[in-house]
């Protein structure tokens, strides 16, 4: 289940606090401690192509779209 649609069913689950909680107590997704999951990139949400180098937390689509006004060149 993605991070999107854990959102979207407890919107739909807010009139119903007993069938919440239960959902909570066997689908919640758990807080990681290391892996891949645990890098967000900082301005889309986004888990996967996540570019750490720098200090930049962002995802490669991000990186691309910004990289002129943080002050990269691209060459070729």
């Amino acid at each position: 289940m993605s991070y999107s649609n854990f959102k979207k069913i407890f919107k739909q689950l807010k009139a119903k606090p007993a069938k919440l909680q239960k959902y909570i107590k066997h689908n919640a997704p758990k807080k990681r401690s290391c892996g891949r999951n645990l890098k967000r990139c900082e301005r889309c949400g986004r888990t996967r192509a996540h570019i750490d180098k720098y200090g930049l937390n962002l995802c490669r689509q991000c990186f691309r779209l910004i990289a002129l006004k943080i002050g990269f060149k691209k060459y070729s």
